[in-house]
């Protein structure tokens, strides 16, 4: 007789572990939007600011494990012992922390790029900062898929738009009126070309007031009615983000927000609007169109912010899409500081603003009003001279501009977005 002997099953903390949940706590991380110079940055350290790198992924993994109190008493007690822990749990650790990268790249939330294994300068010692395995780890990268950037795009729409309840508009609505099969007006007579969605009742009582009560009824074209719906439009849009040095000055990264609101709305566009049109561009000294695939790796630098030049190259990003709507959407916290002169090289003043910038901004504004063009700025800032200069431009191209934070912009934006109606600056 064959006999089978059971074990008791003991999980590894991999398998408690929800990837997902793991992928949406790393979001700031996957996401950052730092730049050589600014906070955190070491100019001694030979590598840079390789947030790419294995290595920081598994510095990045490792504080949201121990956030999350994933893990056990004695992991924690060798984390904090230093040299004096146990190698056996630190081996566990590092182990689990490649399980992990691997569980993600398994089931396609990231890509690794071996890269070179080996440094060329055989003269590093062979562990220790500066050693030649520190080195190899920096060498692997990793970046985001396409499943990864679909997931973060997913869960920032979701973060952004839950407390706002769960009735999102399925395309944008317009003053006029349409036939379609959703009855969501009154009901007219019938015109040659309508969508044959009849009101019964009120086709029957015309032919009823005309011929009375009778049987059988003698329908004419002229007792037709039809019902109507809000007429639903396409739009064009283009995501302008200014990406200047103050973006993430002063302890507060206001880029990585307008990063997560950009995927937001690009997910929303998929879902909801699919007839419409997202492209996204960055502003600083100068312009650059960016695909969206690329937007979880862009940065800010040292830069100017060159508000016209920005403008100027969405209206030409606008000039070939076939829409019923054409909009841009611009996110910044600065004042216009660069502009483009006719020879191509960039002038800049950062001291106040400049008559000769700010008239070249508002000539790319009206520009952008005489194409039928909306502007619609969202202003991370308060300062009273700004604020002028937002509604100053808002006025000139009859578009919308909110004052938010970087708390509130996802909510702001994307509901504006699902209304699509016109609103006064306050």
């Amino acid at each position: 007789m064959r006999y089978v002997t059971y074990e008791q099953f003991r999980g590894s903390l991999l398998d408690a572990l929800n990837l997902q949940g793991l992928l949406d706590k790393l979001s700031d991380f996957l996401l950052q939007s730092g730049f050589a110079g600014g906070y955190g940055w070491n100019p001694w350290d030979e590598y840079g600011d390789e947030r790419d790198s294995m290595e920081a992924l598994r510095d990045a993994i490792l504080r949201q494990l121990i956030e999350s109190g994933k893990l056990t008493p004695e992991m924690i007690e060798a984390l904090r012992s230093g040299g004096e822990a146990d190698p056996e749990t630190l081996a566990e650790i590092s182990q689990l922390l490649d399980d992990i990268i691997e569980a993600l790249v398994d089931e396609g939330y990231l890509r690794v790029d071996s890269g070179s294994a080996m440094p060329d300068d055989t003269h590093q010692p062979l562990s220790g900062p500066g050693s030649v395995g520190q080195a190899a780890a920096r060498s692997v990268k990793f970046e985001l898929t396409e499943k990864g950037l679909d997931f973060l795009s997913y869960r920032a729409l979701r973060s952004l738009l839950g407390p706002r309840g769960q009735g999102v508009a399925g395309s944008h609505e317009t003053a006029a009126l349409s036939t379609g099969i959703e009855a969501e007006a009154a009901s007219r007579p019938y015109r040659f070309g309508d969508t044959m969605n009849l009101d019964g009742p009120a086709t029957l009582l015309n032919a009823i007031a005309r011929e009375g009560l009778k049987f059988p009824l003698d329908l004419q074209y002229s007792d037709l009615m039809v019902h109507q719906s809000p007429h639903r439009s396409t739009c064009a849009t283009v995501l302008m983000l200014d990406c200047s040095h103050s973006m993430i000055l002063y302890g507060e990264d206001r880029f990585t927000p307008a990063k997560k609101v950009a995927l937001a709305l690009a997910h929303l566009l998929r879902v909801q609007f699919p007839g419409d049109s997202l492209k996204c561009l960055l502003f600083h000294d100068s312009a650059e169109e960016i695909p969206l695939a690329e937007l979880p790796t862009a940065q800010v630098g040292p830069y100017h912010t060159n508000t016209a030049e920005g403008l100027r190259l969405a209206r030409r990003m606008l000039k070939g899409e076939r829409k019923d709507m054409r909009q841009i959407i611009m996110i910044t916290d600065g004042k216009p500081s660069a502009m483009t002169l006719p020879n191509g090289q960039i002038y800049t003043n950062s001291m106040g603003l400049d008559r000769q910038v700010l008239a070249e901004a508002f000539k790319e504004v009206g520009a952008c009003r005489r194409e039928n063009i909306a502007i619609n700025t969202f202003m991370l800032a308060r300062d009273p001279i700004l604020v002028g200069f937002v509604k100053k431009m808002t006025e000139i191209c009859r578009g919308k501009a909110y004052f938010t934070t970087p708390m509130t912009l996802g909510q702001y934006l994307l509901l504006d977005y699902m209304r699509n109606k016109t609103g006064k600056v306050s």
